[in-house]
């Protein structure tokens, strides 16, 4: 069961706590915003559920950028089909994210962020031996979220 997000802890506290609670990067990010996106927290937990690690651990595009794109489209996308002026609002928003987070951390590449390969069991060990879930993973996290909350009026 999916606990209650306290609406008073930072949306970036959120996160990071979600995180630590075993959610991935992306339903962290996106689980953080999910009142204001009209989204039960289980379903924005399965929504995002695939992006972790990369896109299914294939440690592409850092999951914490995934969720806040995620949230970004709920927020700002199309209301209406073929809407062009919001379909570019958004895409702009998603670059702004996107030059943010690189701009913090070099890349948005989960590979890059982490330098290891986490399908490989030398990997997953130097992840878990240099606490990189906390040092590196948990900081995208808590960016991701602070630059959405930048990017748009919701707070």
């Amino acid at each position: 069961m999916i606990r209650s997000i306290n609406q008073s802890m930072e949306k970036s506290e959120t996160a990071r706590s979600l995180f630590f609670e075993g959610h991935n990067c992306a339903q962290s990010v996106f689980m953080s915003f999910s009142s204001e996106l009209h989204c039960s927290e289980e379903m924005a937990a399965k929504i995002a559920a695939g992006f972790g690690a990369g896109m299914g651990r294939t440690q592409l595009t850092c999951g914490a950028v995934s969720g806040a794109i995620m949230v970004l489209g709920l927020l700002q996308g199309e209301r209406a089909n073929n809407n062009e002026e919001l379909k570019t609002d958004t895409y702009q928003s998603v670059r702004e994210l996107m030059a943010a987070f690189t701009g913090e951390f070099g890349t948005i590449r989960c590979s890059e962020l982490i330098g290891c390969d986490l399908n490989t069991p030398e990997g997953a060990a130097r992840f878990r031996e240099e606490n990189m879930m906390e040092n590196i993973c948990a900081e995208c996290v808590s960016k991701a979220v602070q630059i959405v909350e930048s990017l748009t009026p919701v707070h």
